[in-house]
């Protein structure tokens, strides 16, 4: 494990930037490109590790397994911290707690744990169902019981306000603190002024997903800051622009019989040889072999 470990670092990101953007990976290689331009933290989507990894919709489909093995991948390449979605936690109590103890030995730095049923829906579909305040509670017991790192963040994840509205949502928001979440994620908002109520009732950081296409307006980093809001998350961005150049990619090469038409949207071998140190790794190579050339 890191010497600092993961949750610090990533608590630490939280408090030194206003607000902390967070940014999407769906692999080690797109977790390496953001660090290397400079995120200060990253995420990994359930949704992104079921599209990418699995070819499957986001339907709690995936397990922990699944996700490990991604989150296992992203951090033995980068020390950025890694947010991690655990959707309801993959089960009962004593499974959410294998859960947590296995991100912590993965070395993720947080999770974020959702309100939904077992048989969740993507955050921003219609016809969600929550589960009780109570059962949300003794989720984040469970979570929170396990920890072996006291650093290592559990974030609760409401899914309320499209369903039971801005108060209920707020209510749950509140209920979780109190159970010690140690940060809010509130999914789904549409406007400033009801991210303003959440960073004003609750004590602990608040996150705003502001992903593409779906129930929340693009605001600014600086819009979101202006209501209190502490991080701000871009979940599965860049994998959809990925997605895109493909889909160019291979229809380009199908209907034309050849690749020129789209190289300006490709990166090209110096740049990926650039971004994965190549070099280092083949000096490495020389060097340790020197000796047989003699």
């Amino acid at each position: 494990m890191s010497i600092k470990s993961p949750g610090k670092s990533f608590r630490e990101a939280v408090n030194s930037n206003s607000p902390l953007a967070v940014l999407g990976v769906i692999n080690a290689y797109s977790a390496l490109q953001a660090t290397k331009l400079g995120a200060k933290a990253i995420y990994l989507s359930g949704s992104g590790v079921a599209s990418a990894s699995y070819g499957l919709p986001d339907l709690g489909i995936v397990g922990l397994e699944d996700v490990l093995i991604d989150v296992r991948r992203i951090t033995s390449r980068v020390e950025t911290p890694l947010l991690v979605d655990v959707d309801t936690g993959f089960g009962g109590a004593f499974n959410i707690a294998r859960t947590i103890k296995e991100l912590i030995k993965a070395e993720a730095a947080a999770c974020h744990i959702e309100d939904q049923v077992a048989q969740k829906r993507c955050g921003h579909r219609p016809n969600k169902e929550l589960v009780s305040i109570a059962e949300m509670t003794d989720r984040l017991k469970a979570a929170l019981d396990a920890r072996t790192d006291e650093n290592f963040v559990i974030m609760a994840r409401t899914d309320a306000h499209a369903m039971e509205g801005q108060q209920k949502a707020l209510e749950r928001a509140l209920a979780y603190e109190a159970a010690g979440a140690d940060m809010i994620f509130a999914e789904a908002v549409h406007t400033l002024q009801e991210y303003q109520e959440y960073t004003k009732a609750l004590k602990v950081p608040v996150l705003a997903n502001i992903t593409e296409f779906g129930k929340t307006p693009y605001f600014t980093q600086s819009e979101l800051a202006s209501v209190g809001i502490k991080l701000v998350l871009y979940p599965l961005s860049a994998n959809r622009a990925m997605n895109k150049a493909a889909v160019e990619v291979f229809n380009s090469i199908i209907k034309n019989g050849h690749q020129k038409d789209v190289l300006d949207i490709m990166q090209t071998r110096e740049e990926l040889y650039q971004m994965l140190d190549y070099y280092e790794f083949e000096n490495k190579l020389e060097q340790l072999f020197a000796k047989d050339k003699k």
